[in-house]
């Protein structure tokens, strides 16, 4: 067999094991795995992350942070941790075993604990990332969600997590690799995506498979990709909508749920791996491969071809080869697409971003079809109906006693008189007292207060509603939480009525200012606890001097200005 074709190894027991490790997994202490850390463990089990045995020790993850290598030597360049709680590693000793369960108590898989450690986070930005900048979704994450401690240590698979969608479309490295032995397959170039795929991504792989004279594998993303992207479910019916505009017989469509980081350069030579894993024998590299965007300066995080740099010095490591890509663009005078450097003098050049795109959409605009492709634009229509007929979110934030909670009864009866849509409103003293009511003052219980009031507004936004939320909701990194998690499913408009706390604090209409002053009320927003102003929201209301009716008027003007209603 050709390298591409021999299995590669898994960290799966046998049924009968399984079986009898799940009755001994009773009696372990258990973790229940995030989103990302399922999606990990699956590919450390199923032989993706492959020379992986399990989640990083500290021994290999300095290496890695530091050198891009585990301990021993071998390439590889991105962290695979298993974060917990404090309160969970506080009653774990190295060398115990734990249970690995998902979101539903399901085990899958138990693990020897080695290494139990709390790493120092901003080194791994500066290192991984580039940057310990929070505009990078993965450093975000690192700060604000992943636990503080890190458990090491090899896993054994009993059994892959549960998949209800798209079964047929999911392959393990070695279904794969006994599908190309199948088809007889020896070179197959990998087409890694997170976005549907449109005429300019069609005439990139033709070139790629004809470049490398190989079989084109579409390997798109449907685990975690960046927050704003396109829905996975929508993502796979616009592949499978466009299937059919390719070759049969040399293309293959297959999902990876992969948790991707944005890590720029490090995951591109990442997914390289991942795709030598899963038997490929050349890789696509675009323009900014795996890049998050624009760091807190405005700036992109990554040189755009930074990531074709990295791969191309490590290719022959790895044992997969590199199709470098530069970006392509339709050239009016020759009806095609051209790569940007190979573009005719003084040709008519026609490119639409992905902003564009979804500006378009947002605003049921035009798209050409030298963009994209009916069928694709038709399901992008249907799951993107125009702003104005989605769902959105007005999320009021602000001292208390700022007039949150005045202008969004306004806001939400001049809503309900335009009519269209239903409106909710989730005031922060009627949550805490329906949805709340066992919750103190602690961050610990404000964050949790806040993001049950986000998921309640994401609940409403993805169903057409509107959410009106006035909460105080003081930290910057809850705020950003329950925005990317809204803005799955529709708009989120944050309004900081930036009241005074000199005139909150006048007006004191409940006596809680004079409460607090007098040590009554531990933690109090601006008093004992801070409150972090919002650096960028939607839209700015003083309130000092403007009636309640004029600030409504505020936020219904900024609310048709973003088409999330009609004028």
């Amino acid at each position: 067999m050709t390298p591409n074709h021999t299995p590669v190894p898994e960290l799966y027991v046998s049924y009968d094991s399984a079986q009898k490790l799940k009755r001994e997994a009773a009696e372990l202490p258990s973790w229940d795995l995030s989103p990302r850390q399922v999606c990990d463990l699956e590919l450390l089990m199923n032989g993706g992350f492959n020379p992986l045995k399990g989640f990083l020790g500290r021994e290999d993850y300095d290496s890695v942070v530091e050198t891009m290598r585990l301990a021993d030597g071998a390439l590889w360049p991105m962290p695979i941790t298993l974060d917990v709680s404090e309160k969970f590693a506080d009653g774990i000793e190295e060398g115990a075993d734990i249970a690995l369960r998902d979101a539903e108590g399901v085990i899958l898989a138990t693990m020897t604990v080695t290494d139990k450690w709390v790493p120092d986070k901003a080194r791994e930005a500066e290192k991984v990332f580039g940057a310990d900048d929070l505009a990078h979704p993965a450093v975000n994450y690192l700060h604000h969600t992943a636990g503080k401690v890190y458990l090491g240590g090899p896993v054994t698979g009993l059994q892959p997590p549960m998949h209800y969608d798209f079964k047929a479309r999911r392959d393990t490295p070695n279904e794969l690799r006994a599908y190309f032995r199948k088809m007889g397959w020896r070179k197959v170039v990998a087409f890694q995506t997170r976005n549907p795929l449109h005429r300019a991504h069609q005439e990139l792989t033709f070139r790629a498979a004809r470049e490398a004279q190989a079989n084109l594998l579409i390997h798109p993303v449907v685990g975690l990709t960046k927050p704003g992207d396109v829905d996975h479910f929508t993502r796979v019916r616009c592949y499978e909508a466009v299937l059919d505009k390719y070759p049969a017989a040399t293309t293959h469509l297959s999902l990876l749920n992969l948790a991707m980081r944005m890590g720029g350069p490090r995951e591109a030579l990442w997914h390289a791996i991942i795709r030598k894993n899963h038997g490929l024998t050349h890789f696509i590299v675009g323009r900014d491969h795996a890049g998050p965007g624009k760091n807190s300066a405005g700036e992109d995080f990554y040189d755009p071809y930074a990531a074709q740099d990295l791969v191309r010095e490590h290719q022959a490591e790895i044992g997969i080869e590199m199709v470098d890509f530069k970006m392509m663009v339709y050239v009016e005078d020759k009806a095609q697409y051209y790569p940007i450097d190979e573009v005719p003098e003084g040709a008519n050049v026609l490119n639409i971003s992905g902003t564009e795109l979804r500006r378009r959409l947002r605003e049921g605009l035009e798209i050409p079809d030298w963009f994209s492709f009916p069928e694709v634009e038709a399901e992008l229509r249907r799951t993107s109906p125009p702003r104005s007929k989605q769902g959105f979110t007005v999320f009021f934030t602000g001292f208390s006693g700022s007039g949150k909670s005045t202008i969004a009864n306004a806001l939400m009866v001049k809503l309900m008189e335009m009519g269209g849509r239903p409106v909710t409103l989730l005031d922060g003293d009627v949550v805490r007292k329906n949805l709340s009511s066992e919750l103190g003052f602690s961050k610990e219980h404000r964050d949790l207060n806040i993001r049950r009031i986000g998921y309640v507004a994401s609940e409403i936004t993805k169903n057409g509603g509107i959410a009106i939320c006035a909460p105080i909701a003081p930290y910057t990194a809850t705020r950003r939480a329950v925005r990317e998690e809204i803005e799955q499913y529709g708009a989120f408009v944050e309004v900081h009525v930036a009241t005074s706390l000199e005139e909150c604090e006048r007006r004191d209409r409940k006596g809680l200012y004079k409460l607090a002053r007098e040590g009554k009320i531990k933690e109090f927003t601006g008093i004992s606890d801070p409150y972090e102003e919002p650096a960028h929201p939607e839209l700015r209301v003083e309130t000092e001097g403007t009636d309640v009716d004029n600030c409504a008027h505020q936020v219904l003007l900024t609310l048709e200005s973003m088409g999330l209603i009609k004028g």
